[in-house]
């Protein structure tokens, strides 16, 4: 990935958010959505929201903006999908988490502390043989670590997905920007 967002195959990025009812099934009926359009989804992580009922999605989509509104449109026909958001132009706060299992042995443990003290990344287990590094911080971060730590070996690794939000208070509702709503016969309105 460039700094700039992009992919090195010249296809942008985009940070999707979506609340959707809390209820058994919904996330396998947009992940086979998605499966069935063949939308190409890099990242993908739900939890809990604010609202008890409610679930809150975070999606890092590859391609332009025609594939972004199109996945909406295909979201929005779901009946459990309440609101869609494209907050990938806005300014946000966004984290992933990351477990990676090093191999490590006396010679070489205080070589790997070294390198997670810089990344503020903190050991979570030791064992005999191994260490398990946990690091939180955007992808770019993630992927610096782990490809340090493969000069020490990494046997396995854990990656949660980005999640996302607003910084700051963020903007009031009525000036959120939410990916338009098809409706039933596929004519886009607001949400």
């Amino acid at each position: 990935m460039t700094t700039n967002g992009t992919v090195n195959r010249g296809i942008s990025r985009h940070t999707i958010t979506a609340l959707v009812q809390d209820r058994p099934g919904v996330l396998n009926r947009i992940s086979s959505m998605f499966r069935r359009r063949g939308f190409n989804i890099a990242s993908l992580a739900v939890g809990h929201s604010e609202d008890p009922d409610l679930s809150r999605m975070t999606f890092v989509v590859e391609g332009d903006d025609a594939v972004v509104e199109q996945m909406a449109k295909h979201l929005h026909k779901l009946i459990d999908v309440i609101k869609v958001s494209d907050i990938s132009d806005r300014n946000i706060v966004s984290r992933e988490l990351a477990l990676v299992r090093v191999r490590a042995n006396v010679q070489t443990r205080s070589e790997i502390m070294q390198v997670i003290d810089i990344f503020r990344a903190n050991i979570i287990d030791v064992s005999a043989d191994s260490l398990i590094v946990e690091v939180s911080g955007d992808e770019d971060k993630v992927d610096s670590l782990q490809e340090l730590l493969k000069s020490f070996g990494v046997v396995e690794v854990m990656r949660t997905g980005t999640i996302a939000m607003d910084r700051g208070a963020g903007e009031p509702p009525s000036q959120k920007r939410a990916l338009p709503r098809a409706d039933r016969w596929g004519d886009a309105a607001s949400v």
